[in-house]
């Protein structure tokens, strides 16, 4: 597809998503949204591409919501204004429950939405000059369609904070709080993030989607006994599928699985 807002670009099994808005810091507007979402979904459908990169072209990741557009907003009806809010609220879980490891890529400035589409992403690597704030407070907003995924990734005790104070932090705080994984120069972001996605592509793609599924289905749960029955099932149920009968096969074989053969030969 043509993208307004976005570019696309895909090496092997590797889809890199850009932020392309950058006259505006690659903020959010309707477009973007609705783009970010669909292209999410279609990399879902994909079966070659195994892990997607998000990241921002220019000076930022993003400034989050493009105020021009939010202006706009204000002008709507209850029901168009819902429909519009909801249409954020979608691309974010759309992003979180994608079943291939998202990478967040972030430089610059990450701000309230921005700092959304990190929290959703499964990894963030952040350049250690990145600065963050969720600022929506100081507009008069609140982070509401960006905190489910800001909460779990932070907690509730340092969202208290940045929630109501709109603070600016740098990105060792980002990575003391639980919001980025790493940081690192700016120069030395894309080596980091390519040995994520090498570790990534060691493993088994049917494997790897089902364990994302099972944080997002387990956080939060007590230890019940439909708990303990469900992950038996679940690992039971695996240990039948050809990819694991493949992946323990290839280990006593002491060779390398077919999933890791298929990425090497793609990526040359």
């Amino acid at each position: 597809m043509k993208w307004q807002t976005l570019k696309l670009a895909i090496k092997g099994h590797l889809a890199t998503i850009m932020l392309n808005r950058p006259d505006v810091s690659n903020a959010f507007n309707e477009t973007l949204v609705k783009e970010l979402e669909s292209s999410f979904r279609e990399l879902t459908d994909s079966r070659e591409i195994r892990v997607i990169v998000l990241a921002g072209i220019g000076k930022c990741f993003s400034a989050g919501a493009d105020l021009r557009w939010m202006k706009t907003t204000a002008d709507l009806s209850e029901e168009e204004n819902l429909a519009d809010a909801y249409r954020l609220a979608a691309m974010l879980r759309t992003i979180y429950t994608c079943p291939k490891p998202v990478i967040a890529r972030v430089h610059g400035d990450a701000y309230g939405g921005g700092v959304g589409l990190i929290a959703a992403a499964d990894i963030a690597v952040a350049a250690d000059s990145a600065c963050f704030s969720l600022s929506e407070v100081k507009l008069g907003l609140i982070p509401a369609t960006i905190s489910p995924y800001v909460i779990r990734a932070i907690g509730a005790r340092a969202a208290r904070r940045y929630f109501l104070t709109a603070e600016r932090f740098d990105a060792i705080e980002a990575l003391r709080i639980g919001l980025v994984h790493t940081i690192a120069p700016t120069d030395a972001l894309d080596r980091v993030i390519e040995s994520l996605v090498a570790a990534v592509l060691q493993n088994g793609p049917g494997a790897v989607a089902k364990s994302k599924r099972l944080i997002q289905d387990l956080d939060g749960q007590s230890l019940s006994d439909d708990l303990l029955a469900d992950t038996a099932r679940q690992i039971a149920q695996t240990r039948a599928t050809d990819e694991a009968r493949e992946g323990v096969r290839a280990f006593l074989e002491k060779r390398l699985p077919a999933w890791v053969a298929d990425a090497s030969a793609t990526e040359q």
